[in-house]
């Protein structure tokens, strides 16, 4: 027999799949996986350090909380509509059409009542609170948005529509988004850039709720709350929007706010027409704002005492409403009305006065309530009555005057509330589809373009103006408002005494950095005196030009990198 070969186990070759073999890979990859985590490593930090996970996990709380919230507050309305109105939908109008004279007149009345009750026993500020309130808040961080003032003005807003006042509810809604996201920021001591993402995640979540357009809740809260699209902010925002979306829908359905009827663009020659709408609609938003400054004006050069304010303001208001009862509440069916063609010109046209007239009445007489439901309103009734007009002028051209209705409500609603971008994404969403959307942008943007040109402001920066508080001036001009001469003061170890008739510039611990800045430049000294809060004759400290001019820089890029990470 032949002899067997000898086997060598050195000679076999290990599998390729042996632990050794995988061993030395991992080793052999080691300085690659070193090099990777160098790079992942500072956005990894960055992530953790500003509490990201933290961030996304609260989102959906505030989400969920906003949601449930923004449907008690619904619900809340048709409560209060259902005592005079035996009827809990959004029909007012036809409602409205069915009680007697006298329950027109006087229900308006009643509600003014119980809000002059609530301002005068209750709520902190003796005034509902809004989306102005919101972007101060966001603006100037000492001064938080209260549980209690918060929920107060809800309750207020909710009085004042459920009883016909002439308002929106988004502007309200925003406000109590803004509370209970507020509470989870203070619950967990978050800091001033957490809380401002968590306060934007609120108010993503209210829009989106009222009008169940999560796309335009993400837009809005990063275009008029942040005034930026910072990439941190972006999944926080949209983990709250959707998620109070979602609720709502569970709850409500799926349709959105309005009736959307069928529609179609006859021709591209129509778009001159779409382009001189946008001139109306400017005109309309102008005149719109100028009449709630009016009214704000004269209501506070009258001398009254406040719980008679929203008594008289519900008379007038209930006074109009018995011959418009289309003017009542948020106005959502008069809205659905001109979307099909229902109204007739002169109608579009009286409803487009008298709204105006009603809800510049009822804020300036304190009800609580927005300006964005009656902004929309006044753009379906101008953009209805001008597609009538076209409609006769041009048989052959035009198109339906729903088409002029929807276009109206995006164009006059942008340039009230200053965001072009998120009204456009509210009305596409409306919609469903990208038929109007070369029309909206070109109705929306002559629009926002000619009010900006004639009055310079959203309405929400006027109200923030009448404060001194100019935020759409840039981050400057609030930053030096925020910072106060304690942060940059340095103290003496033994307080000494001053003279203040002497002539010496001085300054308080709470004066702003504002304030300090300027005693600086008028002085043209680099070192300037800072007594006791409450007794200038004795001085506690030193305020150093130099410092307060860091403090600024510091804030300026503090704020410069929050609007870009």
């Amino acid at each position: 027999m032949p002899e067997a070969e000898e086997h060598n186990p050195a000679e076999t070759p290990a599998p390729s799949n042996t632990p050794v073999r995988a061993l030395n890979r991992f080793v052999k990859s080691l300085p690659g996986l070193v090099a990777a985590w160098h790079w992942v490593r500072p956005n990894m930090t960055y992530f953790l350090t500003t509490r990201q996970p933290l961030l996304w996990l609260l989102a959906l709380l505030i989400g969920t909380s906003v949601g449930g919230g923004a449907i008690a507050f619904r619900e809340l309305i048709a409560a209060f509509q259902l005592i005079w109105l035996q009827d809990m939908s959004e029909l007012v109008a036809s409602a409205a059409r069915r009680q007697p004279f006298w329950v027109i007149l006087l229900a308006p009345v009643v509600g003014g009542a119980i809000v002059g009750l609530l301002l005068e026993k209750v709520m902190p500020g003796k005034r509902a609170l809004g989306v102005a309130d919101v972007i101060e808040a966001r603006a100037m961080p000492a001064r938080r948005i209260g549980f209690r003032s918060g929920v107060c003005s809800a309750l207020i807003a909710a009085v004042s529509l459920g009883f016909g006042a002439s308002a929106g509810r988004e502007g309200p809604l925003v406000h109590l988004g803004a509370t209970i996201s507020n509470l989870f920021a203070e619950k967990m001591r978050l800091g001033e850039r957490a809380s401002r993402i968590l306060l934007a995640c609120g108010v993503g979540a209210a829009v989106s709720a009222s009008f169940n357009v999560p796309i335009a809740g993400v837009l809005f809260a990063h275009e008029v709350i942040l005034g930026h699209y910072a990439a941190s902010a972006f999944v926080p925002i949209v983990i709250s929007t959707v998620s109070g979306t979602i609720l709502t829908r569970l709850y409500f359905g799926e349709h959105a706010a309005f009736i959307i009827p069928d529609y179609q663009i006859i021709s591209y020659w129509e778009f001159p027409a779409f382009a001189i709408l946008g001139v109306v609609a400017a005109m309309v938003a102008v005149g719109f704002q100028v009449s709630l400054i009016g009214a704000d004006w004269i209501a506070r050069n009258i001398n009254l005492k406040l719980w008679m304010r929203p008594v008289l303001g519900g008379l007038l208001v209930g006074a109009i409403a018995t011959s418009f009862p289309e003017i009542l509440g948020v106005g959502y069916e008069a809205i659905n009305e001109a979307l099909y063609g229902h109204l007739s010109i002169a109608l579009l046209i009286s409803l487009t006065v008298m709204k105006t007239l009603a809800t510049a009445i009822t804020l300036a007489s304190r009800f609580g309530g927005g300006v964005f439901s009656p902004a929309l309103y006044l753009g379906a009734m101008t953009g209805g009555a001008y597609g009538l007009i076209a409609a006769s002028v041009f048989p052959q051209l035009a198109s339906s005057g729903g088409v002029y209705a929807i276009l109206g409500m995006g164009a006059v609603a942008a340039s009230v509330i200053g965001a072009p971008i998120s009204t456009v994404l509210i009305v596409f969403e409306l919609t469903g589809g990208y038929t109007l959307t070369i029309a909206l942008l070109i109705t929306v943007a002559i629009a926002y373009g000619i009010t900006l040109a004639l009055h310079g402001r959203s309405y929400f920066h006027w109200q923030l103006e009448m404060r001194g508080l100019f935020v759409q001036d840039g981050p400057h001009k609030y930053l030096v408002k925020n910072a106060r001469v304690s942060e940059i003061m340095r103290p003496l170890e033994t307080p000494q005494p001053f003279d203040p008739g002497s002539g010496d510039a001085y300054l308080r611990p709470s004066d702003t950095l504002e304030t300090a800045l300027r005693v600086f430049d008028a002085g043209g000294q680099e070192r300037i005196a800072v007594v006791k809060q409450n007794d200038a004759t004795i001085m506690i400290g030193h305020a150093v030009q130099v410092d307060a001019l860091r403090q600024f820089n510091s804030a300026l890029i503090r704020a410069s990198e929050e609007e870009h990470r």
